[in-house]
């Protein structure tokens, strides 16, 4: 089956643990995951990554078909000033390891 972004987003929270992201709690499951969720989004849904500073952090997401996908924006308190700075993979990977990587593309594909 061929993800869509509505299916994707429907699917990815019950993916993220601390296998995923060393921030990850049961009382907010998308801290820490927007950099390995946007890289596994990428796989399944095409686009491009971007980020843009949120705090004094950079926050992942993705640009699919000229729209905005932020899997993980749940994980903040108030809304993102997003800026789009489009970024590549090499980027994304340096704030997320290949084990977290494989972990979430391993828990998306048992849960599809």
């Amino acid at each position: 089956m061929r993800l869509n972004p509505a299916d994707f987003g429907r699917l990815i929270g019950q993916c993220w643990s601390l296998d995923t992201a060393s921030t990850y709690s049961l009382a907010n499951p998308a801290s820490g995951q927007c950099s390995v969720t946007a890289l596994v989004a990428q796989d399944h849904l095409g686009g491009e990554l971007a980020k843009t500073r949120v705090g004094d952090a950079w926050h992942f997401y993705n640009l699919i078909n000229g729209e905005r996908f932020d899997f993980t924006a749940s994980q903040f308190n108030q809304p993102i000033s997003y800026d789009d700075t489009l970024t590549g993979r090499d980027d994304a990977l340096t704030d997320t390891t290949p084990g977290q990587y494989e972990a979430l593309a391993e828990a998306l594909y048992r849960v599809r």
